[in-house]
């Protein structure tokens, strides 16, 4: 049976170490997050980010807009926390209802943007220049590395939408693992899939993944997160895959809270640039 990797012990542990160093700045780390409309899962997570920011020491601002919000009201709210010395951290959280979230975010002044999705901080990343990586990918990495298992020179499918996989494919090159990014419609993604040592399946299709598209001894990281008849569920299908994987994360439990901790990670970065 595969070994479960607990995003949520974890994340315990990083947000231990944060509380630390938060402590030991003079001035406390200020993030501020723009949330759009009624969407409940939008604002659980936000919920979630509220709390680890009260656990680690660091001010917590919230700006709640309705859903058809113009997106000029935003990115002038953006500009706005930009000129404002003490906030150190700007999120928007995605999705946003219907304006553009790529406008939006290329608002943020790029040593704030802490989800790390910013243009400049894509480019920095690809050019292994200073700056902040998308939370998502760093938790992916540690979660990884959680395995305590060699992956030097082997390699990694990535099924996901070649946006979202690109700062993961760049943090695993520099750990020298090879990858590559599979459409979740591809007819052959078994086949694609189960050669890898390493499948990190981002796609939002509950039970995607089976038991016969994992390579036996593997590690596979399910970021997806689908609600089911009022349950949160990944894209992997748990029951096939824990026989063949040796390492697995849980949905809830796995990449969620590490995300969460990885977030405060770069409001912390942030503050100290």
């Amino acid at each position: 049976m595969a070994m479960i990797l607990d995003g949520r012990a974890l994340s315990t542990r990083v947000l231990a170490k944060l509380k630390i160093r938060c402590a030991a700045l003079k001035q406390a780390p200020h993030l501020a997050v723009i949330l759009v409309g009624d969407d409940p899962a939008s604002h659980t997570y936000v919920g979630l980010k509220e709390k680890a920011c009260h656990e680690v020491g660091v001010v917590f601002e919230r700006f709640v807009y309705p859903s058809d919000v113009a997106e000029g009201t935003l990115i002038e709210k953006v500009k706005e926390l930009n000129a404002r010395p003490e906030v150190t951290g700007i999120l928007v959280q995605l999705p946003l209802p219907s304006q553009n979230a790529d406008r939006v975010i290329a608002a943020i002044e790029p040593n704030k943007d802490v989800d790390g999705f910013h243009p400049e901080n894509l480019r920095r990343l690809q050019n292994a220049e200073p700056g902040l990586v998308p939370a998502v990918a760093l938790s992916v990495v540690k979660l990884i590395d959680e395995a305590h298992t060699p992956i030097r020179g082997r390699w990694a499918a990535i099924v996901s939408s070649q946006l979202f996989a690109k700062p993961i494919e760049i943090l695993l090159s520099e750990l020298d693992v090879k990858t590559y990014v599979v459409d979740p419609n591809d007819p052959g993604l078994a086949e694609k899939t189960k050669t890898a040592d390493i499948l990190v399946v981002a796609a939002g299709k509950p039970g995607l993944i089976t038991g016969d598209a994992v390579k036996p001894g593997s590690i596979v990281i399910d970021v997806g997160t689908t609600k089911v008849n009022g349950k949160i569920v990944g894209d992997v299908d748990t029951a096939s895959v824990e026989g063949v994987a040796n390492f697995l994360t849980p949905v809830p439990g796995g990449v969620g809270p590490m995300t969460v901790a990885m977030l405060l990670a770069n409001v912390l970065k942030a503050a100290m640039s």
